[in-house]
């Protein structure tokens, strides 16, 4: 399948899955998560999900992290370049959703760079066994994990399982290092092509 016929299909199951179900699934992915070797580090990018796209509900792991009292990193979106500003996420910011429905500090706060972050969760539509991953197609993260440090964790969590198959990819597209689902959580093996 190509990335538009999997956005379509991940996108259309998505829509298909219950409130309670983004929840319970999204609590599970948050206990999966803590399997995971990635909790010593101190800053966490982390998205905030589109309600109305079924997204996974980060409130869980966002939980974990300040009981494990880390820096936790949210983003503004730019349309006109696609691009992304970070920003601490303290009790004093303010969220509001953007014209297209994203979470996103409503006022500049302290101000995180990209070579900042040691961490990143990843929103995705469809991923592989393989690290790759299908989004909405603009290429915000790509372009973003592209100017992070190297060595920066990206673990990309999804309501489904990995695809057994690759998904085709180009040179814009980042791998993910570690991939959590409802039911798994494990590190991407590189050399697997």
């Amino acid at each position: 399948m190509s990335k538009k016929e999997l956005r379509k299909k991940y996108a259309q199951l998505r829509k298909t899955l219950t409130s309670d179900q983004v929840e319970e699934y999204s609590l599970q992915i948050a206990n999966q998560a803590l399997k995971l070797d990635i909790w010593e580090y101190s800053n966490y990018h982390i998205f905030l999900p589109i309600e109305r796209h079924n997204e996974v509900d980060t409130e869980y792991l966002l939980h974990i992290l300040q009981g494990k009292d880390k820096n936790i990193i949210i983003s503004k979106s730019n349309f006109d370049d696609f691009s992304m500003s970070h920003y601490l996420l303290t009790d004093q910011t303010k969220i509001i959703n953007n014209e297209y429905g994203i979470p996103e500090p409503h006022e500049e706060g302290i101000r995180i760079t990209d070579q900042q972050l040691d961490v990143v969760f990843v929103p995705l539509l469809a991923v592989d066994k393989f690290g790759n991953r299908v989004g909405y197609g603009k290429g915000f993260y790509d372009r973003f994990l592209k100017k992070c440090k190297p060595g920066i964790l990206k673990v990309g969590l999804s309501f489904f399982e990995p695809l057994n198959n690759k998904i085709d990819v180009n040179d814009e597209d980042i791998k993910l290092d570690y991939i959590v689902t409802n039911q798994n959580a494990f590190k991407v093996v590189s050399n697997l092509i």
